[in-house]
């Protein structure tokens, strides 16, 4: 069953993800121009790069936040609602934000893919709160 809790926690690592996406990619612009002559340090170079920088390190960080909160739900509701929710989320909330950023979304199609996407997750939702209603052991007593 998926309650209000569950839902407000899907909604939470939504957000905490899709929103962060946009803006990792932006904390990487120049991580090109590091270049190291051996593969190690290549990766040393890079590693650095990217930890020094504050515009990757506090989207990752609450990227990373937003994974312990999706582990925690995963723990109280079914795999087969909350990933696909989560997941479809995310994807909304990554292409709205990088519209807010100025990035391409892809226009008219995009929207309607957001406007599918919505109505599967809100099928997830209710039917798996539909499952629970009808599975609800029934209140009686024996006399």
């Amino acid at each position: 069953m998926v309650g209000a809790v569950e839902v407000c926690c899907f909604l939470v690592v939504a957000l905490l993800w899709g929103a962060t996406n946009p803006f990792l990619k932006k904390g990487t612009e120049g991580i090109e121009r590091v270049k190291k002559g051996n593969i190690i340090l290549q990766l040393l170079a890079e590693v650095k790069f990217l930890f020094l920088n504050f515009k990757y390190l506090i989207p990752f960080l609450l990227n990373q936040g937003g994974s312990v909160v999706y582990y925690f739900t995963l723990a109280t509701t079914e795999l087969s609602v909350a990933v696909p929710v989560v997941n479809s989320l995310t994807f909304l909330i990554t292409l709205l934000t990088g519209s807010l950023l100025g990035e391409d979304f892809g226009g008219k199609r995009a929207v309607f893919g957001m406007l599918l996407t919505m109505l599967g997750v809100s099928l997830c939702i209710f039917s798996s709160a539909s499952e629970a209603k009808d599975t609800a052991p029934l209140n009686t007593t024996l006399t």
